[in-house]
């Protein structure tokens, strides 16, 4: 994204990014289609399930490391799949050895198979035992403001609530707890899970979200390359949307010229 006078740099864990709109790497149907969707998103940060996929764990299979370098891209390794704080654990753990001393992780701790809603009890300990291990916590979580704030207070580098069920595509469901969220915010908001196309990923950054991560949304398009590019973009667009502040809305309408002076 082009430099914005006056725009706070998007930041984390001491580095700072370019581009807002962070990415996962399943679902596609090929690590070839991975590598390019991936390009196309412009994203500098990917992550990736450490329970799903190969990053050096099984030597002899195909590496995701080999067409996303870690040289490259800062790889966000993730606990999807977890349903207790203490398997969370044990895999950010591993990350961190597969990785070489790796310490940025994104935190999730799933309730169940139906809903993959966050099970934030599970969250909140594995979160205070991966903080005080030395870990940069980004942290999976629901839009509830309060579970968001206390996150935030047990040392979470950023919290990321979701905006709708993951991998549904049913885009921004609860705007009104996401901007509590971000008026309460100390350390950066993104959404994460929910976003179906490119106007779900421009409302949330129209909403003041720091970023945006996503995944479904970009490989089960028809696309999937196409709409990694349009992402990219969606992603732009929203951000300096909400840099600029958007017109009040009104009930009635109101001339775009003025009516003094008319040609009579």
């Amino acid at each position: 994204m082009r430099p914005v006078p006056n725009d706070k740099p998007f930041t984390l864990a001491g580095r700072t990014y370019q581009s807002r709109l962070l990415v996962g790497t399943g679902k596609y149907k090929d690590l070839e289609e991975t590598r390019t969707a991936i390009e196309a998103s412009g994203a500098e940060i990917v992550t990736v399930a450490v329970r799903r996929t190969n990053i050096g764990q099984n030597p002899g299979e195909p590496n995701l490391l080999d067409v996303i370098s870690p040289e490259r891209y800062t790889i966000l390794p993730n606990t999807a799949g977890c349903f207790t704080a203490e398997d969370a654990v044990r895999t950010c753990r591993l990350a961190r050895e597969l990785l070489d001393g790796h310490k940025l992780v994104k935190l999730e701790v799933l309730a169940d198979q139906k809903t993959l809603f966050p099970n934030v009890i599970e969250t909140l300990k594995a979160a205070e035992v991966l903080v005080k291990d030395g870990f940069d916590v980004m942290v999976y979580t629901s839009d509830d403001p309060i579970i968001a704030r206390q996150l935030a207070e047990m040392g979470c580098i950023a919290v990321m609530p979701l905006a709708g069920l993951i991998g549904t595509g049913l885009g921004i469901c609860n705007p009104y707890n996401l901007r509590i969220i971000l008026e309460e915010a100390t350390v950066p908001v993104l959404v994460d899970a929910g976003v179906g196309t490119a106007s779900d990923a421009t409302i949330a950054m129209e909403l003041g979200c720091e970023a945006v991560l996503m995944n479904s949304a970009i490989a089960h398009a028809q696309n999937p390359v196409l709409m990694a590019e349009a992402m990219k973009y969606a992603i732009e667009a929203g951000r300096l949307a909400y840099l600029a502040g958007r017109m009040p809305k009104k009930l009635y309408a109101s001339a775009s010229s003025p009516l003094d002076g008319l040609i009579r």
